[in-house]
């Protein structure tokens, strides 16, 4: 019995540590480098879409535009784990200002071209220039977030929000740019995209404190240690994910013209994106057991699964309700896409693994718009929905090769 004199007291639950995006975004230096490279992301969203409209507006033909275009993509994907592999060798602070210097003079010489009607290889090989030059922010950001977090809990609602600023950056650049190169020029709009990209890059490479060291001091540094089976299948669901979005920005508009309802292609693409920044902050926002492999194999076989009423719809609303299906994966699988890079591969060599997930997106979303293109034009959307059927297959069976792989890098 307690003495009378003495105080009882109920015992207390631990308290249980803080997670998620409180830690995230409590990390020092972490909500300054997040918002300073919001600009910049909107302006990568712009700068594509702006090389359509800057060459069609000069030229009057759409082959031209989409001839420059494909090229800026091709070397933006070939690039970008070059100048990746720039920065993590010398470092964000030193590298990112040059890069941003030839990306602007780039596009410089593009509206320059544009304006004098030269020919088109000229035209092409400064969109190349441009694509080949433009730094992937978003790579710079997560290696950033990784050399704060790595190895603790709060590293996937980081990462969730790196999802959330790239989702929210393509919903708003696409209308900016189409609003100023429709209300003002075609230029002012790639003008926007590039000061856009320069100021937020600018301000990112101005926080020194928060970026990852350079790697030039570390022996064996090269994009070598990248080719291994567990990285690689990672890049192989990364180019099926891709080959997915490129059959569905085809599959859905093809749809919807077919059906008279021309105007509805941008709605009705834009619902997955909504749906998976939606599920994106439910994810991030939750402290998750079962271990990153296991659910992305979870999360690429939804994908799989929720693509299968595609096959079947017949009117846009039916369309639109199957659209939202998918996006419940695409957030999770962007995420975990990221968190098992971490495991991966070594920190020198981590924003080239980022930007390689990227590349590998970026070529899938080429290759699939291009056979999607042919798949409808010969047998219909229908058919062009069964092509990102296929491409979410694949996707599946490189997850699993992913789950089946060791992590190469120790928490």
């Amino acid at each position: 019995m307690p003495a009378l004199t003495g105080r009882i007291r109920t015992p207390q639950r631990p308290q249980q540590a803080p997670h998620g995006y409180r830690v995230a975004l409590r990390t020092p230096g972490a909500l300054k480098f997040y918002l300073a490279a919001a600009p910049a992301r909107i302006g990568i969203a712009m700068t594509g879409l702006g090389i359509v409209w800057l060459i069609h507006g000069s030229t009057g033909s759409y082959a031209v535009a989409g001839t420059v275009t494909g090229g800026f993509a091709v070397a933006e994907a070939v690039g970008g784990p070059q100048v990746a592999r720039l920065i993590d060798r010398f470092g964000q602070p030193r590298m990112l200002p040059i890069i941003l210097l030839l990306h602007s003079a780039a596009i410089a010489l593009l509206i320059g071209l544009a304006m004098t009607s030269s020919t088109v290889w000229m035209l092409v090989l400064a969109g190349v220039l441009a694509g080949a030059s433009l730094p992937q922010i978003g790579a710079q950001t997560a290696a950033r977030w990784s050399h704060a977090l790595r190895g603790g809990s709060a590293i996937s609602s980081a990462f969730a929000l790196e999802s959330m600023g790239t989702g929210l950056a393509f919903l708003v650049g696409p209308a900016l740019i189409g609003t100023v190169s429709a209300l003002v020029s075609p230029v002012a709009g790639s003008i926007l995209a590039t000061a856009l990209v320069v100021g937020g890059g600018l301000s990112l490479a101005l926080q020194r404190r928060t970026a990852p060291p350079p790697s030039a001091g570390i022996r064996k540094e090269g994009s070598g240690r990248l080719l291994h089976k567990g990285f690689l299948a990672l890049v192989g669901t990364n180019i099926g994910v891709g080959l997915f979005f490129g059959s569905m920005q085809v599959s859905v508009t093809a749809f919807a013209v077919g059906r008279g309802s021309e105007s509805l292609a941008g709605p009705l693409y834009s619902i997955t994106s909504l749906i998976s920044l939606v599920a994106g902050i439910a994810y991030g926002a939750r402290r998750w057991r079962l271990p990153a492999r296991t659910q992305f194999v979870i999360a690429m076989t939804v994908l799989f699964a929720t693509t299968l009423p595609l096959l079947s719809v017949d009117t846009p609303l039916g369309l639109a309700l199957a659209l939202a299906l998918p996006g419940l994966a695409l957030a999770p699988i962007q995420v975990l896409s990221s968190v098992l890079a971490e495991s991966e591969v070594e920190p020198a060599v981590l924003t080239q693994a980022f930007t390689w997930l990227n590349s590998g997106s970026a070529a899938g979303i080429a290759m699939g718009a291009a056979v999607a293109g042919r798949v409808v034009d010969s047998h219909g959307a229908h058919e062009g929905f069964a092509l990102a059927l296929a491409a979410t297959l694949v996707a599946t069976a490189m997850a699993y090769v992913v789950r089946a792989s060791r992590p190469k890098v120790a928490p």
